[in-house]
C-alpha cells in the first residue's frame, strides 16, 4: 500500500498515512486533518510553473478553499457549471467568477487591484489572495426532525396534545459572498451533512481549520424552532384536529418553507423543497402520559365521523328519491303536453284539410252541418208523427231536402208557415199560386217539432212559431 507524506498544520509535526485517506487525526495535538488538502498544499508550494486553480471538493460542499494562498499573475482559474469562484483578501470578498476559464491578471482582478495594487514588474508578479469556490447545485434529502414533541391546544377534545415532526428538505446556495462572509468565515470550507444532527466535535471546531465545516448544526435550532411554533399556532387559528394532520401536510410543508426562508436569506441560501413526511403523536409513545386520552379522543373521534356519515347518507337517500320523483312528475308532464300538443296539431290539420275539401266543392260549413244530421237521422231511423207519415219522417225529410238543396231552405220553409189560401206568401207576387191545400198547421207544428228535436231550431223559435199557428186557427 503506497503511503503519502504531510505536515499538521497546527503543531508542524510530519505524518503519514495510506495514499486515498479522506482525513486523519494528528497522534500529537488531535487535529483532525484534511489530507488532500496538505497533500494540494504541497503540491502547490514553490511551484515554478503557472498554476491551475480548480476546485477540487466533492458535490456535498457548499464551499471549498484553495490550499494555496500565493499566486503568481498569469495564473489559470477554471470554474466548473453550478460553481462561482470568490477571491478574499483580510476578510474582504472581491472578485467573482462565474462558469468558465479565465487568466488572473491585472484587468481581471479589478476589485483585488483597487484595494491592493498588484505590482507591475517583468515576469509573472506574486500575489497573495484566498480563493474559494462555491457549489450552487442543489443538496437533496437532507433529513430533520424535531428534537422533542410541541404542546399544542386540540380545537376539537379541549387537550393539549404533544406533537412532533420530521421530514426531509432540499437547500441551495444563491448568495457566494454572503455564505462565504456569514457562514465559512475563517474555515476551509463548508459542507452540508446528510441530518441536521449536530456535528461530532462542534465545540472544537474552530480550532481544527483543515477540515470544512459540517453547516447542519447552524440551521438546527432555527429549523426546530420555526416548525414546533408554526404548528402549535396554526392547529389553534385554523381550528385544525390533531387527528386531522395528515389532511394538511402539504400545505403546512410550503408554508414552513416559505418561513424559514425569511431566515436563511440572510445567509445566502434558500430551502427549494421543505417536506412533513410523518407526525409523531402520543400514539406512538406508550410511555407517554397522554398516551390514554389520545387513544380515547381517536375512538370518539372515529364514532362521530360515522354517526356523520350515516347521516349525511340518510340525507343523501331521501334527497334522491324526491329528486327520482321529482322528475318522474316533470317527465310525465311533459309527456302530456307533448301528447296535447300533437293532438292539437293533428285537430288543426284535420279541420284544415276539412275546410280545403268543401272550399273545392262549393259549399259551406252550415251546409255541410245540415247535411250531416239529416244522414246521422237517417242512421238512426228517427221518423215523425205517430202512424210514420212519410212526410214527418224526419230522416227522409232530411235525405229528401239534401237532394233538393239545403236543409236551410226547409227550416226557412217551415218557419215561414203555411199560407193561407188565396193569400200570397211573403215576397211573393199576387198572382202567385195558393199553397198546397194539405200544408195545414198541424203538418206545420209536426215538421216544427221534428226541427226542434234535431237540433236546427231553438225552443224560442218553435215557441214563436207554435203561437203564430195556433192564432190562425
Amino acid at each position: 500500500m503506497k503511503m503519502v507524506s504531510f505536515q499538521c498544520p497546527e503543531c508542524g509535526v510530519k505524518l503519514s498515512t495510506a495514499e486515498g485517506t479522506a482525513s486523519y487525526s494528528c497522534p500529537i495535538c488531535d487535529c483532525r486533518i484534511d489530507v488532500k488538502r496538505e497533500l494540494a498544499k504541497q503540491r502547490y508550494a514553490n511551484e515554478a510553473a503557472v498554476s491551475i486553480l480548480q476546485y477540487e471538493g466533492d458535490n456535498h460542499t457548499f464551499a471549498w478553499k484553495h490550499p494555496i494562498e500565493n499566486f503568481q499573475s498569469g495564473s489559470q482559474l477554471i470554474v466548473h457549471e453550478n460553481q462561482e469562484a470568490v477571491f478574499f483578501r483580510d476578510g474582504q470578498a472581491l472578485d467573482t467568477f462565474p462558469a468558465g476559464q479565465y487568466t488572473l491578471e491585472t484587468k481581471s482582478l479589478p476589485e483585488l487591484e483597487k484595494q491592493y495594487p498588484l505590482s507591475t514588474g517583468a515576469g509573472r508578479t506574486p500575489f497573495h489572495a484566498e480563493v474559494y469556490f462555491v457549489n450552487l447545485t442543489t443538496q437533496m434529502g437532507i433529513k430533520w426532525g424535531t428534537d422533542s414533541k410541541a404542546r399544542v391546544f386540540d380545537p376539537i377534545s379541549g387537550l393539549h396534545v404533544g406533537i412532533g415532526a420530521s421530514g426531509e428538505f432540499n437547500i441551495r446556495a444563491t448568495d457566494s459572498k454572503r455564505i462565504l462572509l456569514k457562514l465559512v468565515g475563517n474555515t476551509t470550507g463548508l459542507i452540508m451533512g446528510t441530518s441536521l444532527q449536530t456535528p461530532q466535535g462542534a465545540g472544537q471546531q474552530n480550532r481544527y481549520h483543515s477540515a470544512p465545516t459540517n453547516m447542519t448544526g447552524y440551521f438546527r435550532a432555527l429549523v426546530m424552532n420555526r416548525v414546533k411554533s408554526y404548528l402549535a399556532t396554526v392547529i389553534r387559528q385554523q381550528s385544525i384536529s390533531v387527528l386531522e394532520l395528515d389532511e394538511h401536510m402539504a400545505e403546512l410543508s410550503d408554508a414552513l418553507r416559505d418561513i424559514i426562508n425569511q431566515s436563511l436569506a440572510e445567509y445566502g441560501l434558500t430551502m427549494t423543497e421543505f417536506y412533513i413526511m410523518r407526525f409523531a403523536t402520543p400514539e406512538d409513545d406508550p410511555s407517554d402520559p397522554m398516551h390514554r386520552q389520545y387513544m380515547e379522543m381517536k375512538e370518539l373521534y372515529a364514532k362521530q365521523y360515522l354517526d356523520v356519515k350515516r347521516e349525511q347518507v340518510g340525507h343523501a337517500t331521501a334527497a334522491a328519491a324526491r329528486d327520482r320523483i321529482l322528475t318522474e312528475a316533470q317527465t310525465k308532464a311533459q309527456a302530456q303536453i307533448i301528447g296535447a300538443q300533437a293532438e292539437a296539431e293533428a285537430y288543426r290539420l284535420k279541420a284544415a284539410a276539412e275546410a280545403e275539401e268543401m272550399r273545392m266543392k262549393g259549399y259551406s260549413y252550415q251546409q255541410e252541418t245540415a247535411r250531416q244530421v239529416g244522414l246521422e237521422a237517417m242512421q238512426n231511423g228517427i221518423t215523425g208523427g205517430s202512424g210514420g207519415n212519410a212526410i214527418g219522417d224526419i230522416a227522409g225529410l232530411g235525405v229528401a231536402l239534401g237532394a233538393m238543396g239545403s236543409v236551410v231552405d226547409m227550416t226557412r220553409d217551415a218557419l215561414q208557415g203555411a199560407a193561407v189560401p188565396g193569400t200570397p206568401a211573403p215576397g211573393a207576387s199576387a198572382t202567385a199560386a195558393p199553397q198546397p191545400a194539405d200544408d195545414d198547421p198541424a203538418a206545420v207544428l209536426q215538421k216544427m217539432k221534428k226541427l226542434l228535436d234535431c237540433g236546427l231550431i231553438s225552443q224560442e223559435q218553435y215557441n214563436a212559431k207554435v203561437n203564430e199557428v195556433l192564432s190562425r186557427m
